[in-house]
């Protein structure tokens, strides 16, 4: 288990870039499977998640060339559909929550998808019940596995069908949607998802052949076609990554430049930051975050009553900040209730944050209220280990931000999602030792 040893307290200064993004790689990796030519994939972030899934793809007997840095050609033309069934796939499936998105194009070019009950990240029930009554609407067969945990969905052709989604999941939109472009006739999906990333997936199919209509909406039209064809698609900079990014110049009181964010997909993500008093300045398709000197204040609402952040589905707040958001609460000046509406065990990791000295009460599972310092008390550094992705990244921004040395164990965590996050770190000035 791999640890990071933080001093905190230092300003920092620079430039920093953000890496491709996670959320959308996992699908766009999947639906490499759909096609037989190569498709060619720019700006993949070289983190342990995106890695797995990449091998899980060659495993699968997907041809795959590296071109350089962070750009890869796949060709997925002879695959070895007996791998689905084999315990090295049931066990290089289970460590990955986006393994759930190869069912669909398998399902949709091969007649058959199997995944075993994918893992990820411990922050509480994350239902696939979205996913397989799509392909069951679609005309699939399903069937499950108690003793293995295994999941398969089986279709001599599937056909196109009205859906209305019971949640605007976003991997559950982006399996049916690529599920569907090969399905003989019409699908229409009502409450779809409409995410950057997955107007990313739905462009880059258009690309290949494919008919899909209403991107950026919650209703999606797709006309079945026969075959796609190949393509080049370069993926957008990681939206969380910047929102971190932002979090951490705010709570060292650091002077930071944010490059190439593609300013016009961060949706509500520059204005929540702002909502607790971050000052933030557009230049170009850069984010300038000044020195904070004399701290940042939440604006209450317009009744002077307490400040809730919430996320919601796009083009709402994405869950995926939440955790960052709290931690730079920490240091505001007012108090502000963090709402996490989709997972309930997202908020635990505020046990931490109070040994730190933060002021947080838990609600219940999904509110916790912050009562800032204003930067009158600073964190003390403390011994923490990483439960999840988020939640990581938020407790290595806290003890950038505390007095004294920190230890973050179970980094592995962070790794899955965030790319050379050390070095990138120092090189803006931070003192962070990964042992």
């Amino acid at each position: 288990m791999g640890t990071f040893r933080i001093e905190g307290g230092h300003q920092l200064h620079g430039e920093i870039t953000p890496q491709g993004a996670k959320n959308e790689a996992l699908q766009i990796l999947c639906a490499v499977l759909l096609s037989a030519e190569k498709i060619t994939i720019n700006n993949i972030p070289d983190i342990v998640d995106v890695n797995k899934l990449i091998a899980l793809l060659e495993d699968l007997g997907v041809k795959i060339q590296k071109k350089g840095k962070g750009s890869y050609t796949f060709k997925a033309d002879d695959i070895n559909l007996d791998y689905l069934q084999t315990d090295q796939f049931k066990q290089d499936g289970r460590g990955l929550r986006g393994s759930i998105m190869l069912v669909g194009p398998l399902l949709a070019r091969f007649g058959k998808g199997y995944i075993p009950k994918p893992g990820g990240d411990k922050i509480g029930r994350r239902r696939l019940d979205t996913h397989f009554e799509g392909f069951i609407k679609l005309g699939a067969k399903f069937r499950y596995n108690k003793e293995e945990y295994f999941y398969g969905v089986e279709a001599d052709k599937l056909k196109g069908a009205y859906m209305l989604l019971d949640e605007a999941s976003v991997t559950g939109t982006a399996n049916i949607v690529m599920a569907a472009v090969l399905a003989e006739g019409t699908t229409t999906i009502y409450n779809a998802a409409c995410e950057p990333y997955l107007q990313q997936l739905c462009k880059m199919l258009n690309r290949m052949g494919a008919k899909i209509s209403g991107i950026g909406s919650n209703l999606l039209t797709i006309e079945g076609v026969e075959e796609l064809g190949g393509t080049e698609h370069t993926m957008l900079p990681d939206m969380i990554e910047i929102g971190s990014w932002i979090g951490l110049a705010a709570m060292t009181r650091s002077e930071l430049t944010i490059k190439d964010v593609s300013w016009d997909d961060l949706g509500q993500i520059p204005n929540a930051f702002q909502k607790l008093g971050i000052q933030l300045e557009r230049w170009g398709d850069d984010i300038y975050i000044p020195k904070h000197e004399n701290g940042y204040e939440v604006q209450n609402y317009i009744d002077g009553s307490i400040l809730t952040i919430a996320d919601a589905p796009w083009p709402g707040l994405t869950p995926d900040l939440l955790s960052i958001l709290l931690v730079v609460a920490i240091q505001a000046k007012g108090e502000v209730v963090i709402h996490q509406k989709m997972f309930e065990s997202r908020l635990f990791f505020v046990d931490r944050l109070l040994d730190m000295g933060a002021k947080i009460i838990l609600c219940d599972p999904h509110r916790a209220t912050v009562i800032g310092h204003d930067f009158k008390s600073t964190l003390k550094a403390t011994n923490m280990v990483s439960p999840d992705i988020r939640a990581g990244v938020s407790l290595l921004i806290a003890a950038l931000s505390a007095k004294g040395t920190s230890t973050i164990n179970n980094i592995e965590q962070i790794d899955r999602g965030y790319e050379n996050i050390d070095e990138r770190l120092r090189a803006i000035g931070a003192k962070i030792v990964r042992v």
